[in-house]
């Protein structure tokens, strides 16, 4: 006889539609998909006015603060999975909504009472702790080897004739703790440029949308000789394709995210520094080294062996292993 098959679960991918949030919302909920049969629906937060910028316990009734296209209203979902400061007044409101239905987890530390989640999620190094909180290196994503080769194959009539060793660099900028002057952007494209001519072969460079454009051009100026690809926002976006195609990969020391993603490809992965920095990048970076995939970039390319970090599975497993204590109540 055999077992019942799983009722498929209806999961909620929540964040306020900013890339460092949705990615990592809607990456567990993929990764509990492939656990568990799952419809999964990406919703974003929307606020009214100044709502959005107060306080998660200033907002008692955040229904009624929502700008319509939010969508927040019953049927609750099975599973709650958000990520973001945006999202704080409803996942601390969901579980009383549904009646203690839906089960509610909130990535990053959400600088609230851990209790008022079913499960935090949260990255090492923001040093949080509690029975209901799991402590994961990075972010989730949503890194797989089926995104990598798919992507891989979008961008392969470009990137497959590029000479080996290819080096990825994986370009940020400003955010509230780091900036990229140009200066600063001159510099690290210098020591990457002379490494690259160093080692041979190419290169695939990636901005993002925080790089600031005299940055860019810095490093145009000083790197578009190589054989390579620099990709700055126009056209398809190859930044899966090249994490897939790269020997060796160098991030901004701006995005846990990036870095996240990067180390769960499983190449060697070092790290840029940029202008400023705070206490907790640098735990992340250490946590980083600790597990043996990244190191701090000093114009050395030579590879050592990694294994992929991919702490979006272990997370998911987690929630699986909690709904089915849940359900055997």
């Amino acid at each position: 006889m055999t077992s019942p098959q799983p009722e498929k679960l209806v999961i909620w991918a929540v964040s306020d539609g900013k890339a460092g949030n949705a990615a990592p919302s809607l990456g567990l909920a993929e990764a509990v998909a492939r656990r568990r049969p799952a419809e999964i629906v990406v919703k974003t937060v929307g606020w009214k006015g100044f709502s959005g910028r107060l306080p998660w316990w200033l907002v008692p009734a955040p229904r009624l603060w929502l700008d319509g296209a939010s969508g927040m209203s019953p049927p609750w979902p099975d599973l709650w999975i958000a990520t973001g400061r945006a999202t704080l007044p409803l996942d601390m409101a969901v579980r009383r909504w549904s009646g203690g239905r839906t089960f509610v987890v909130h990535v990053q530390d959400p600088r609230a009472p851990a209790s008022a989640f079913d499960l935090v999620v949260a990255p090492r190094h923001d040093g949080i702790e509690g029975p209901n909180v799991l402590k994961i290196t990075g972010s989730p994503h949503r890194v797989t080897p089926d995104r990598l080769a798919a992507d891989r194959a979008r961008f392969a009539a470009t990137i497959d004739p590029l000479p080996h060793p290819r080096t990825a660099v994986l370009v940020g900028g400003r955010s509230k703790a780091h900036d990229l002057s140009p200066e600063r952007a001159a510099a690290l494209a210098d020591q990457i440029g002379a490494a690259i001519e160093r080692e041979g072969g190419s290169l695939l460079l990636t901005f993002s949308r925080r790089t600031p454009e005299p940055a860019k051009a810095a490093f145009r100026a000083r790197l578009g000789a190589l054989p390579g690809q620099m990709w700055d926002g126009e056209g398809d976006n190859p930044y899966f394709a090249f994490l897939d195609a790269a020997d060796v990969i160098l991030a901004t020391e701006d995005s846990a995210n990036m870095a996240t993603e990067a180390a769960a490809v499983g190449r060697p992965l070092h790290i840029l520094p940029l202008d400023g920095g705070s206490p907790k990048f640098r735990r992340f970076h250490a946590d980083l080294q600790s597990r043996g995939v990244a190191r701090p970039f000093n114009g050395d390319l030579t590879p050592w062996p990694c294994e992929p970090l991919n702490e979006t599975e272990r997370a998911a497993d987690e929630i699986v292993r909690r709904l089915e204590l849940r359900r055997q109540r």
